[in-house]
């Protein structure tokens, strides 16, 4: 897989690309990226790429012209329509007007070929930008960055470990967000940490009560922190019959109030 990035900052991507799984994921092949300096395509002597918004207000806006070139570098030039080229990777906005980030999105992204990352900054990009080349805007959460780089990050970091090869699927299958439930508490050495132990039921060698004590720990922790992923579970029928069995009970012990 492959990530191109536009930016006004390609030593911020540069930096996440050489260090940790990522930088290994590169080295084997699995996964490419190429960081695409806009400032590289603007004209003037200054290399400007922003300037004031038509109609007024506070802020600066990023210029279309430089953009429009960088892309037409990454995609091709568009049809005399002004549209993108139909046969291109995907491009996506990084915005705070964008739709959420999710886990679902995540997986559907990493069976991407390439992804063509827009990284905005300033009150944002010119509008014609965003019609003649963006597939979809895409929001890291209900927040306002000031760098479009560290939510292109956030997406980046999110879908690459789930393409194949970088991670073992093992690694994967009970993640936060996996089955709609988050991850269970985890323990390592030793097993006294000043006046707390590591439950007995890990210590004790047998799968099942352990795959048990896991789920219900997972159930437990996703009713106390994201009671919406429980309900959306429910609604769409997602969970096995253990599960909607121990989200039941679970949900009988809160409302009990013990």
């Amino acid at each position: 897989m492959k990530f191109t990035v536009l930016t006004l900052f390609p030593e911020i991507i540069d930096a996440y690309f050489a260090s940790s799984i990522m930088a290994k994921a590169l080295k084997r092949g699995i996964l490419e990226y190429r960081p695409v300096n806009i400032r590289d395509f603007a004209v003037d002597r200054h290399h400007t790429c922003d300037d004031a918004p038509y109609g007024g207000g506070p802020g600066m806006l990023m210029l279309p012209e430089p953009l429009g070139r960088a892309f037409d570098a990454v995609l091709g030039p568009s049809d005399d329509s002004g549209a993108a080229p139909s046969r291109r990777p995907r491009v996506v906005y990084l915005s705070p007007s964008g739709r959420p980030f999710t886990q679902e999105k995540a997986a559907e992204l990493a069976r991407e070929a390439e992804l063509v990352l827009l990284c905005g900054r300033y009150e944002g990009v010119d509008q014609r930008i965003i019609d003649s080349y963006v597939d979809e805007e895409i929001s890291a959460g209900d927040y306002v960055l000031s760098s479009g780089e560290t939510a292109a990050l956030v997406l980046i970091d999110a879908v690459y470990r789930l393409v194949d090869g970088v991670i073992t699927a093992e690694s994967l299958e009970e993640e936060s967000f996996s089955g709609g439930l988050l991850e269970y508490p985890q323990y390592t050495r030793p097993e006294v940490f000043g006046t707390l132990r590591v439950p007995e039921v890990l210590l004790s060698g047998h799968h099942e009560n352990i795959r048990r004590w896991r789920l219900a720990k997972r159930i437990e922790k996703t009713l106390a922190n994201r009671p919406d992923l429980i309900a959306a579970g429910l609604g769409d029928g997602r969970f096995d019959a253990e599960t909607v069995k121990l989200v039941k009970e679970g949900n009988d012990e809160r409302n009990s109030g013990n």
